[in-house]
């Protein structure tokens, strides 16, 4: 049989434990033929590589790619690095070319900035800098909101409010007014409030989702799971697909509960309908779960205390979003739908909740259903061996726990033992776990893989700014990483029936690299580049 295509004069690294080398792949009709330069037909397009570096195309087990193309096409966009007067100036300029009631949005403020932003002062110069307009400023970890005078009329948010459920309205302590801070659950009026007065059309929710997924190529990424999806997420992604334009394995997690985003339908509704949109390349195979909020604000859920502060005291843990048998009751839901799950957990407590609900719902015989805890950066050491022994995956983004921003936020909540003590990822290893490699972009500034491989390297910094390593004992090898972001990762969101290594038969994803990262010192990885991406057979992208 000859070959449509055949990559040749390659170093091609298949992440498979039977042949993990090759020099060549062969393909046709987009799936892999053969790792030999198999004879060539009139029609077979040869390309030599020159002996680059190959690997199967990178797997991406947790990001927002519609979110993070709505916020690079349509919002205001400024790094973690910004300080208070940097935001209002970005927002000043952004604000200059709208119209008097158009919404200033974008994102992200660092997690160390909530106690400058809790003041009613900074939020007057908020309402200054934009003229007075509705604003809404999303913080690093995309859970937290900053929004002004005006936005907090729209949404009804009052002194008189009373905190929703899962949520927090900062307040002036003198007044009990509203400053402008608005944690978890609490943004959702504001974000709802948007919604009646900015609606994006079919198309631009496409534009968002394409332009996301070519961000994404440009890392060489070929499959993801996108952590929360909305119904217009949903549509988007099947007329893609329709329109032959999807050019990536796409696993949808579909919300059953919505402390941030302020989407509808959410939960059963949305389950309803989920399957119209199944398609070639598209999966809305997982629920997912809120379980807990984030450490910095306190709303992750620990089985120990944070440290005292004036608002909470010193015997404050957080908590679970839901109590154990809700949580039981929708995973069986679920798993009884044919549908997985993963459960953001960022607190111990909620991660050894995840895995109590898991024992019980494999214990009534739903065997087949994959679970993930999402982030799981806290995990108590006698919860460790249970990932394995439930067939629980640990989806990991390593790209939020190196030295960094977030990191040096949760030292200010946390005891210093406890706070250094994030993402055990070898000890997971050891235990026999499934560990899976995700962005969480646009959390992350980007969905590069290389940052995040080179973090579970090094346990440090990639850009270099931040110094010291976190728990340098965790870390594991270069090899482990690669798989992580490939065929584990895969594993995890079900698509390793197609992708996740270089082996006949599966779809002929890949990246070719500017270097061999395993004669790359480890502190120069993160340099690593993607030149080319192919999905399918097909190339998506290529370095110019």
């Amino acid at each position: 049989m000859t070959a449509d295509l055949i990559i040749t004069n390659a170093t091609v690294y298949t992440v498979d434990g039977v042949r993990p080398w090759a020099s060549s792949l062969a393909i046709k009709n987009g799936r892999v033929l053969s790792l030999e330069d198999l004879e060539r037909g009139p029609s077979t397009e040869v390309v030599d590589l020159e002996g680059a570096f190959v690997l199967p195309g990178l797997v991406d087990v947790h990001n927002h790619h519609a979110l993070a193309g709505r916020s690079a096409l349509f919002e205001l966009n400024f790094g973690v690095d910004a300080g208070f007067e940097d935001i209002l100036t970005a927002v000043r300029s952004r604000a200059a070319g709208l119209g008097p009631d158009e919404w200033v949005i974008g994102g992200a403020w660092a997690s160390t900035l909530v106690s400058t932003l809790s003041r009613s002062s900074a939020r007057h110069a908020l309402d200054e800098a934009a003229g007075g307009r509705p604003v809404m400023l999303s913080d690093d970890s995309r859970h937290n909101r900053w929004v002004s005078s005006r936005a907090l009329a729209l949404a009804g948010i009052t002194a008189s409010t009373p905190d929703p459920a899962g949520g927090e309205i900062v307040r002036d302590p003198s007044t009990g007014e509203p400053v402008g801070v608005l944690l978890e659950a609490a943004g959702v009026a504001v974000e709802r409030a948007l919604s009646e007065t900015r609606t994006l059309t079919d198309e631009q929710h496409a534009a968002a989702s394409r332009h996301g997924i070519g961000t994404l190529h440009s890392y060489g990424v070929t499959a993801f799971q996108d952590a929360g999806v909305s119904s217009d997420i949903l549509r988007a992604l099947k007329s893609l697909d329709d329109a032959g334009e999807l050019h990536a394995w796409v696993v949808s997690s579909l919300l059953i509960n919505d402390p941030i985003f302020g989407f509808d339908p959410i939960g059963a509704p949305l389950l309803e309908v989920a399957g119209r949109y199944r398609s070639e390349h598209h999966r809305p195979d997982f629920v997912k779960i809120f379980l807990d909020g984030v450490p910095p604000t306190r709303t992750a859920a620990f089985l120990e205390p944070y440290l005292p502060d004036d608002v909470h005291g010193a015997c404050h843990h957080g908590a679970t979003t839901m109590p154990g048998d809700e949580l039981v009751g929708w995973l069986r839901t679920a798993a009884a739908a044919g549908l997985s799950a993963k459960v953001h957990c960022t607190g111990d407590a909620s991660v050894r909740a995840t895995l109590d609900a898991v024992e019980e719902v494999r214990a009534e015989g739903f065997a087949e259903a994959r679970f993930q805890v999402a982030h799981g950066q806290f995990v108590h050491p006698d919860d460790l061996p249970r990932f394995a022994a439930l067939g629980v995956a640990a989806d990991i983004s390593p790209f939020l726990w190196v030295p960094g921003v977030i990191p040096a936020a949760i030292a200010e909540v946390l005891p210093g033992e406890r706070a250094g003590r994030m993402q055990p990822n070898r000890s997971l290893l050891d235990e026999g776990a499934l560990v899976a490699g995700g962005s969480d972009w646009p959390v992350s500034e980007s969905p590069n893989a290389w940052e995040g491989i080179h973090g579970l390297v090094t346990r440090q910094d990639p850009t270099g700014t931040f110094p010291g390593a976190l728990w340098p004992e965790q870390a594991i090898t270069l090899a482990e990483a690669i798989e992580v972001f490939t065929l584990s990762a895969a594993r995890a969101m079900g698509v390793d029936d197609v992708t996740g290594s270089l082996v006949p038969g599966k779809s002929a994803d890949f990246v070719v690299l500017d270097r061999d990262p395993f004669r790359t010192d480890p502190s120069a990885l993160v340099k690593t580049n993607v030149t080319q991406t192919w999905f399918a057979g097909h190339r998506v992208y290529q370095r110019v």
